[in-house]
């Protein structure tokens, strides 16, 4: 059985795709053929906008890991020969301060759900039993629902230049949001910081790193989702600039 054809997922995906429609129709006079890219970076907007109680208590969270960064190190050395013993303490530590050494990963994990519904209503030829009329729009004539796997396959110029564009745009963020949290965090990222996840500080290099991901998602995906992406991680990096300053370590 097809995934999509279950009826609650099906309606998720005939709203979310009559929402894209009703909102391209609205930005037509504005953007014109690129309505519908621009109704994407518009409901990106949306949802960071939702999100952001989410991404200042990420911040809260890595203030906490700072102050306890002394404590942490002090279990690090004292347990360091009974890592069993080290994770629990750490564990009770983290308890007692209702910190969540990945707090991180929430504003990643908010954004799944809306980010895997982009992909699918500009990925599947047919939702709720109707053909897909997303996979007819375009922005400057790269279809929204190819890739830019999917246009080098193809051929296809257009695809290829703007999806690419968007591709390093995309790597580009993921670049200058690594050097910004390297710059305002107060923990060394392979080690205090690490300390208690699964996999101790090899595990928090490799996390640092995991961003990389979106760069190979964003030329798998369709545009419209690598699209969708690019503005989550421009705001991404604007908001984490902002709470910086506002909220310092």
């Amino acid at each position: 059985m097809n995934p999509y054809d279950i009826p609650v997922l099906a309606a998720v995906l005939e709203g979310a795709s009559r929402l894209i429609e009703q909102l391209s129709s609205l930005l037509d006079p504005l953007a014109g053929a690129s309505a519908a890219a621009l109704a994407i970076v518009v409901v990106t907007l949306l949802v960071r906008a939702v999100l952001v109680p989410v991404g200042v208590s990420q911040r809260r969270a890595q203030r906490t890991r700072a102050r306890l960064a002394p404590r942490i190190r002090s279990l690090q050395q004292r347990h360091r020969s009974d890592p069993a013993r080290l994770e629990r303490e750490l564990s009770a530590l983290y308890a007692s301060e209702k910190a969540s050494p990945l707090a991180g990963c929430l504003p990643v994990l908010a954004q799944a759900p809306v980010l895997a519904v982009v992909y699918a209503v500009f990925s599947l030829p047919m939702i709720a039993g109707h053909a897909n009329p997303l996979l007819a729009h375009s922005l400057a004539g790269a279809p929204l629902g190819q890739g830019l796997v999917a246009a080098a396959g193809a051929g296809s110029l257009p695809g290829l230049a703007v999806c690419g564009i968007v591709v390093a745009v995309v790597l580009l963020l993921v670049v200058l949001t690594r050097r910004l949290q390297q710059r305002t965090a107060t923990l060394d990222l392979g080690s205090s910081a690490a300390v208690g996840l699964p996999g101790g500080p090899g595990f928090g290099r490799a996390l640092s790193w995991l961003p990389l991901v979106s760069v190979v998602f964003a030329a798998l995906a369709p545009l419209a989702a690598a699209l969708y992406l690019a503005t989550s991680m421009g705001w991404t990096l604007v908001e984490r600039t902002i709470l910086a300053v506002a909220l310092p370590v």
